[in-house]
């Protein structure tokens, strides 16, 4: 069994999806569907923006829920096999596993993204904070070690054993990834992110995100959707409101979501969008999964002959 995964911010590069506009009609369509519902060129902001602009957590989000979706799109019109079952995203990718599910049409996804960037944008502005990468530490750990440092500052990602994200206050992170050092973590990474996200510091855009999360309608999953706050399948598709409201400023279990999707029969997992950030992330958490990527033409070649068995990869 297949799962689609779906990268979140950080894997945004300029040029992003550019091959899969040109060379396939689904890519574009995706593009052009998107751009109308927020009224926002995003091949324009793919594939013409600069590495600085493109970083900006409203040009970011947008960029890779297309992408994501456009990916999706592709790889489900070259492969029509009934063994994908399960689909996740790692943060804002959670609303492009949404739309590959149609639990989120992809209009609406696209909507919810915007708003999502932009208040996660203004919650940075208006609360300095920041994040760092934590290398080489156990979860509890560190979460011991947040829990003793004076301020604001939470286990934000959970990605894979031994790669850890703390984010807060921009005193608090720093104080904590020296604490970390103390307790044996093998690298502090700061990371250059515009705010706090998954911390409380975004508790009040979380909120405001809330009141748009309730007027959307949510359809019934065609894929099990392994939700970030619980890294379970989400059954009762009205939960998804409160789920990705609470999403923006919780953790994001990442390592317990690949565990539980392996649990479940899936062996081959599939990132759909740009990079292979995540692909590495399932390689970390279970060597013995099988990973590939659709975010190109080559790419996309690439994994239909490994899940066709046409070629000895």
């Amino acid at each position: 069994m297949i799962a689609a995964l779906f990268p979140g911010q950080g894997s945004q590069k300029p040029g992003m999806g550019q091959d899969l506009f040109d060379n396939f009609t689904e890519a574009k369509s995706t593009f052009d569907r998107i751009s109308k519902a927020i009224s926002i060129d995003v091949a324009k902001l793919c594939f013409e923006t600069d590495e600085d602009t493109l970083r900006e957590t409203e040009n970011a989000q947008l960029a890779l829920y297309t992408c994501g979706v456009a990916a999706w799109s592709v790889f489900r019109g070259n492969y029509s096999a009934s063994d994908i079952t399960a689909a996740a995203g790692h943060s804002v990718g959670e609303y492009a596993a949404l739309a590959a599910a149609e639990v989120l049409n992809i209009e609406d996804g696209a909507r919810l993204v915007q708003l999502r960037g932009h208040l996660m944008g203004v919650s940075g502005r208006q609360n300095a904070g920041t994040m760092s990468a934590i290398i080489g530490m156990d979860r509890d750990v560190l979460e011991q070690v947040c829990a003793e440092t004076e301020g604001i500052v939470v286990l934000a990602n959970d990605n894979s054993v031994g790669q850890l994200v703390i984010s807060g206050e921009v005193a608090a992170v720093s104080r904590a990834g020296e604490l970390a050092k103390e307790r044996g973590a093998k690298r502090v990474i700061p990371l250059n992110v515009s705010g706090a996200f998954h911390s409380p510091l975004v508790k009040e855009a979380a909120l405001e995100l809330g009141k748009a999360l309730r007027n959307v309608q949510y359809g019934i999953p065609k894929l099990k959707v392994y939700a970030n706050v619980t890294s379970e399948p989400v059954d009762e598709t009205s939960q998804w409101a409160e789920l990705l409201e609470v999403q923006l400023s919780s953790p994001v279990r990442w390592t317990e979501s690949v565990q539980h999707i392996r649990r479940d029969g899936v062996t081959t997992f599939v990132e759909c969008g740009v990079g292979e950030v995540l692909s590495g992330l399932v390689r970390r958490i279970d060597k013995e999964a099988i990973s590939s990527q659709v975010k190109d033409k080559d790419s996309l070649e690439a994994t239909m002959a490994r899940l066709t068995g046409k070629t000895g990869a």
